[in-house]
């Protein structure tokens, strides 16, 4: 099907087509059109032509109404103060479009004109440690960029570039070689992340103490680090381990965010290894980068540091080691060059902006990014406590991220329960609803904030009924579920014959922005745009559920009929959205 015209873009194009018919000597102009509350749209436009034509705005504007073509599409077009066009549509033009919608799996939503290949690199944990509240955001806000960008039609790569390299691993390694039987499971069969977790702690642990204790196992593990750096099999194979216990337990965890992460897509530091030595080749060859005491560097004009001098990106150390550099630039080489990307989003957290400018600007240099080929850090702020501060336990520690979400589950049976009362829900049912509310909740909680600012972890507010919560919109999405069940015969039928109620049209025109919304999602990586379209979705449907009764007491067979179309509309939006954000939506709450 072919995708709908919203009545936002029906309207553009008939004030343009008048603006050019008014004033043709003035060529292409934009209405400058958008929502109003004093009209269902407003026009600005004439104000700029005019000035730029030396007339008057306001005879302007009346010119423009006097081109308009009647039809099905404006009920009013008021002209209001120095020039502005106060524009109301028709309630047939409000249904027609809407029922357009309905008929189409993808809601008349279109598909991006110029779509190209985005590899996000996201979710990114490290092998051998523990997941934290850190980790949270990444994934979260990557995730739900991957599904938006995809349903625009982009062709999507997930990249997972965990930490899975480094001098640590020496010390690891060397220990493991020594106690081989640390990583044992204690049964055959399916492992829990709660085990494998517990066994690279109490691993980690013991290593740390044997190194900092004794003089010539320290020694050993750094002979490891450079045997490791040399591709020694048995060592890999020693690392190796670390990362296959670590993946059970990573697994585990993005289970229970509900979130997919497939091993094709994990590609971590390690996966550079081959390219580092070349990269660092390149970038000196071409004279972007420069030795410097030693190391290789890349200088840039506008960062220094506190005492003024030029602060570089170091590529290459003295001693002979890559940076992060020098892996994040590899990393930039393979998704441009054999990836074939267009777009690198780095779901990053904002604290290492500085370091991914500098190394946007090296690849720049180098020509790995271009006009056609750019890279961008998607950066989210500090997961806070509700005292504003990083958010830590009472002890002060990191918060757990296994935890955390567990605890959102427990809040959210109990508004689950409370709220169920009645449905004739089992235990089992009870307990699904529960880890889809609570996890939901966190979900949201993260996204519907603007990802560069800090948001405080209020897991109260979060699970509540009232505000902009996912709870909010879930049970908005059940009630238009549950209406079906009490409707009887009457199925969903658009009528554009019938006159609106208030509440009717408010529904309907906001119902008829999704595509357009989603767009925005897309093209600025803002998330938070889709929460703020759903969460205000859900207040008008429950407005319009207050207002405008469906069954009780039963309107005329057609009222009802063009409500209940109303009420698909929205539910199926509402469900298409959240499945956006990785949110699930229960048919009862």
């Amino acid at each position: 099907m072919a995708p709908v015209t919203s009545l936002a873009s029906t309207v553009d194009q008939r004030i343009a087509d008048a603006l050019s018919a008014a004033l043709p000597e003035a060529g292409p102009a934009d209405p400058l059109l958008r929502r109003s509350d004093r009209a269902d749209f407003q026009a600005n436009g004439m104000l700029a032509l005019a000035k730029k034509l030396k007339g008057n705005p306001r005879e302007l504007a009346t010119k423009v109404v006097a081109a308009l073509a009647d039809g099905d599409l404006f009920k009013e077009v008021e002209v209001s103060g120095p020039g502005f066009l106060n524009i109301t549509v028709t309630d047939r033009a409000i249904v027609e479009t809407l029922a357009a919608r309905v008929t189409d799996d993808r809601l008349g939503v279109p598909f991006a004109t110029e779509p190209g290949t985005t590899v996000i690199d996201y979710a990114q944990p490290n092998v051998a440690k523990e997941m934290h509240v850190g980790h949270l955001r990444s994934a979260v806000i990557g995730a739900a960029m991957v599904e938006i960008l995809e349903f625009t039609g982009e062709n999507v790569i997930r990249r997972h570039h965990i930490g899975d390299w480094g001098t640590q691993f020496g010390m690891l390694i060397q220990y493991l070689s020594e106690h081989p039987h640390e990583l044992d499971h204690t049964r055959a069969g399916d492992v829990s992340g709660e085990e494998a977790m517990s066994n690279l702690n109490r691993l980690y642990k013991a290593a740390r103490t044997v190194f900092d204790s004794d003089e010539e196992f320290k020694t050993r593990a750094r002979d490891r680090v450079v045997a490791l750096q040399a591709g020694d099999a048995d060592t890999l194979a020693q690392w190796q381990r670390f990362v296959d216990e670590s993946k059970i337990y990573f697994h585990s965890v993005f289970d229970k965010l509900d979130m997919e992460i497939r091993d094709e897509d994990v590609v971590g530091e390690s996966g550079y290894n081959d390219m580092l030595e070349e990269t660092c080749r390149i970038l000196e060859e071409t004279g972007v980068a420069a030795r410097s005491d030693g190391a290789l560097c890349v200088f840039f004009d506008d960062v220094k540091g506190p005492d003024g001098n030029p602060t570089p990106l170091i590529v290459k150390k003295t001693n002979g080691g890559y940076g992060y550099a020098a892996t994040d630039l590899s990393a930039i080489r393979d998704r441009v060059g054999n990836l074939k990307a267009n777009t690198l989003l780095y779901v990053v957290d904002a604290r290492q902006s500085l370091h991914f400018k500098m190394v946007f600007e090296t690849a720049r240099r180098a020509g790995w990014l271009n006009d056609q080929v750019h890279a961008v850090q998607l950066a989210f702020g500090t997961v806070l406590g509700k005292d504003g501060k990083p958010f830590k336990t009472r002890e002060g520690e990191t918060v757990r991220l296994v935890d955390l979400l567990d605890e959102a589950v427990e809040r959210a049976s109990a508004v689950v329960r409370d709220k169920s009362e009645g449905l004739g829900l089992t235990e089992d049912e009870i307990v699904e609803r529960a880890t889809e509310v609570g996890i939901g909740a966190v979900k949201y909680a993260d996204l519907s904030t603007s990802a560069a600012r800090d948001y405080k972890f209020d897991l109260d507010q979060m699970v509540s009924l009232q505000g902009d919560t996912s709870v909010y919109i879930q049970y908005a999405y059940a009630r238009t579920r549950s209406i079906f069940g009490k409707a009887g015969d009457r199925t969903p039928v658009a009528h554009p014959e019938l006159e609106l109620a208030p509440a009717e049209r408010a529904l309907g025109l906001h119902l008829d922005q999704f595509g357009e919304v989603l767009a925005e999602a897309a093209s600025g990586y803002e998330p938070h745009k889709l929460t703020a379209y759903l969460y205000q979705l859900s207040s008008l449907f429950s407005t319009f559920y207050t207002e405008c009764p469906v069954v009780k007491p039963a309107p005329a067979q057609e009222v009802a009929e063009n409500r209940l179309f109303l009420c698909d509309l929205t539910g199926r939006t509402l469900r298409q959205g959240m499945t956006l954000l990785g949110i699930r939506t229960p048919e009862r709450l």
